[in-house]
């Protein structure tokens, strides 16, 4: 009788992390950065269908790289757990540290679990408050630690290269379009030190704008509104830009993206 090949609990799971390191790295990243009136998301998506950024509730809004289908579930499942929450309490109950928590306890239980393969995602979860002090921007690894973070943040692809080149360049007082072309230039930027060109027809882009009369702070930025902005035609908030389309929590990036 052979003998059972073993191997040891920390051994297990750090295969099981390295395995979920290696999906997300193959997606593309996201770009998430504080601005003077909100929060901007910025991510090198070329699909109008399939979004890497979505609407959760009010103020709060999910960002993700990854394996696609298990994404979308997680995002589902954010909605349902902000919807549910908000009709059973108040609107005011719904966080971004609530729904990071909730990410935090299911991505955990899957990493650590035996019986089934972990999460090949990374995280963003971001709301935005009365003032730039009160923004919340939450990161969650793929072994659903959580990681409060502060100006900029970068997830999938080459995260490390991206964020030491926003650290080095982010400032609070942003304007709209500093923080935008600021995200763009990082996204750029290959891992041998080149830069590629990025259009806004590749860029999905959306932003909580604390500005904004409505309750729902979220929007999409599309088409000669993005142009614009990219070109640094003036600092105005997303606000006072005409609306072109602004969708709700919608469909999520490929497959594997």
């Amino acid at each position: 009788m052979s003998t059972p090949f073993y191997v040891s609990p920390q051994q297990a799971m750090a295969d099981r992390a390295e395995y979920a390191r290696k999906g997300i790295a193959r997606g593309r990243s996201v770009v998430v950065l504080q601005y003077t009136d909100g929060v901007v998301f910025v991510a090198e998506n070329p699909s109008r269908a399939l979004h890497k950024v979505s609407e959760i509730y009010d103020r709060i809004a999910f960002a993700a790289v990854g394996k696609y289908n298990e994404f979308e579930n997680l995002r589902i499942g954010g909605v349902r757990y902000a919807d549910l929450r908000g009709y059973t309490y108040d609107r005011d109950d719904v966080t971004a540290r609530g729904l990071a928590n909730v990410y935090a306890q299911t991505l955990g239980n899957i990493f650590s679990s035996a019986g089934e393969k972990p999460y090949e995602v990374e995280l963003i979860v971001a709301e935005v408050g009365a003032g730039p002090e009160n923004d919340q921007i939450y990161r969650l690894p793929h072994d659903g630690s959580i990681v409060d973070e502060h100006g900029s943040v970068a997830v999938g692809g080459n995260a490390d290269q991206i964020s030491s080149y926003l650290d080095q360049r982010h400032r609070d007082g942003m304007t709209l379009s500093e923080a935008l072309r600021l995200a763009v230039e990082s996204l750029t930027r290959d891992n041998n030190g080149g830069e590629r060109t990025l259009t806004a027809e590749q860029l999905e882009v959306a932003v909580l704008d604390r500005t904004r009369p409505q309750q729902r702070k979220f929007k999409r930025l599309l088409g000669r509104q993005l142009s614009r902005l990219l070109e640094g035609a003036g600092g105005a908030s997303a606000a006072d830009e005409p609306e072109e389309q602004d969708e709700s929590a919608g469909g999520s990036a490929t497959s594997e993206d």
